[in-house]
């Protein structure tokens, strides 16, 4: 009985930590050096993850009737588990691009976003660029058409003194219109002419 009081905190702490979880990943950490754990769990604490190593039947009691109940078969051996609440991919990558310079560093298995994932689809998952990357790529792909568009209007500005040349010439187009008016005032004398005739 005291075994069992002695363990409910360790399991309310598991549930407590995964319940607005949007990622849970079990790993194998076995074979990590000292300063290769110190250095996991770091990057992984800026990543906003919590990394925490719990008895498997601990893990199992905490996530029973949770999303993450379907984790309980890979739970053997020694496991870690990276908790994520914000960014779902987080552990994934983090822990994926870590396993590159430290081998012995394994996935077994996720669930993100309620999704049951096994290695080779935490690998996957793993690829997903992070949100903020996403948001980048997202505000280049809004500015570049910004950017053209003001390039566009920066020739359109600096082709604005050959364009005012046209309306200074127009003033001499007036000339024409001038001249028309000549023939105009000869008229008259062409009746004067026209009007003695009649009167023979």
């Amino acid at each position: 009985m005291a075994k069992v009081e002695l363990k409910q905190p360790i399991i309310d702490e598991i549930s407590a930590n995964v319940k607005d979880a949007q990622s849970v990943v079990v790993v194998d950490y076995r074979g990590l050096t000292v300063a290769e754990d110190t250095e996991l769990r770091k990057q992984l604490r800026e990543a906003g993850v919590t990394y925490k190593v719990y008895k498997n039947t601990l893990m199992t009691r905490a996530f029973e009737g949770t999303d993450f109940e379907s984790l309980a078969p890979v739970l053997e051996g020694p496991s870690a588990i990276a908790i994520s609440t914000e960014d779902a991919t987080a552990p994934a990558r983090v822990i994926a691009k870590f396993a590159k310079s430290a081998p012995a560093l394994e996935i077994k298995a996720g669930v993100v976003e309620g999704t049951f994932y096994d290695a080779n689809g935490m690998m996957a998952v793993a690829s997903v660029p992070s949100r903020e990357e996403l948001l980048s790529k997202l505000l280049g792909s809004i500015q570049s058409p910004i950017t053209n568009f003001a390039r566009v209007l920066n020739q359109i500005a600096e082709n604005g003194g050959s364009a005012d040349a046209p309306a200074a010439e127009a003033p001499v187009e007036e000339a024409p219109a001038a001249e028309a008016e000549a023939p105009a005032e000869e008229a008259p004398a062409v009746e004067a002419e026209e009007a003695p005739q009649t009167e023979e």
